[in-house]
């Protein structure tokens, strides 16, 4: 529910991009509602070549057709390991290049990937009120269908705990207050580069140059990605996730509140099978 819902905090599509859009709409041969960033949700059956792209005749697949909107993938470890290891490419570029014998093509895609999946086999790991039937291997082979390169892409890691829907819930945003935000983070962000380009986007060298971290940012920085073992691409997102954050927050230099947020974002809670058993 919270993945459909994520487009509604999105801004609108502005006319160079509703254009980029619509035009990978043509060639797949599918209609979109214009103005609105895509959301596709592509099965866990899906082939390679539907998720990315290609065929005898090449057409864009589901990476292309989320372009400027949200690729969502549930059940993220249900699908191929090989082809969620085709994601790299266009996560890292925001394009992907089909090569075929007589031709070479490229199609953007630069999207914003969702994935869930559960913390085990059978779901129930780290619950309150289920017991976990699956074994220590059967977990770990489970987490390790989704590989670590695809890990060191995201930008934010969540554990999310079972919801008690008998006990009174409050929203405190809308979808539209927090909409307003971001097109206001946004407009910071195209008037910071000069051009229509996002903070997870933008070449690390200008974002440093326009928004350098503090000598004290860059010890606790390198402490948690010793401690964490994070790589170097980790670490790079997680000074981009902190601008933003600060962007969201209003604040014109990256704030200590919004680095250390963004380095809690990649923590995920996981359970061994000890500690679920434990609880």
């Amino acid at each position: 529910m919270l993945a459909e819902t994520f487009p509604t905090i999105l801004p609108s599509l502005s006319h160079d991009a509703q254009l980029e859009v619509i035009s990978l709409y043509q060639l797949a041969g599918e209609k979109i509602e214009s103005g609105h960033p895509p959301f596709r949700h592509p099965h866990h059956s899906a082939s390679s070549v539907s998720l990315i792209g290609g065929g005898t005749h090449p057409k864009p697949g589901e990476v292309s057709l989320a372009h400027r909107g949200v690729l969502f993938l549930d059940e993220m470890a249900e699908f191929a390991k090989k082809t969620l290891d085709m994601l790299r490419q266009p996560l890292e570029t925001g394009k992907v290049t089909i090569s075929r014998i007589s031709s070479t093509v490229t199609y953007p895609a630069d999207f914003i990937l969702l994935g869930a999946m559960n913390p085990c086999p059978c779901g129930y790991l780290g619950s309150r009120t289920r017991y976990c039937t699956c074994s220590p291997k059967q977990i770990q082979a489970y987490r390790n269908r989704v590989s670590g390169p695809i890990y060191d892409r995201m930008d934010v890691l969540l554990s999310l705990e079972v919801i008690d829907f008998t006990k009174e819930t409050r929203v405190s945003e809308s979808s539209e207050t927090i909409r307003k935000r971001v097109e206001e983070a946004r407009r910071k962000q195209y008037e910071r580069y000069g051009k229509e380009i996002t903070n997870g986007r933008v070449p690390f060298e200008l974002l440093m140059e326009k928004s350098p971290l503090a000598k004290m940012q860059q010890l606790l920085l390198q402490q948690w990605a010793s401690q964490h073992q994070w790589s170097n691409r980790v670490q790079t997102k997680i000074i981009r996730l902190a601008r933003t954050i600060s962007d969201l927050k209003g604040t014109e230099e990256i704030a200590d509140e919004s680095l250390w947020e963004a380095m809690t974002l990649r923590w995920m809670k996981t359970y061994t099978k000890q500690q679920a058993t434990a609880r």
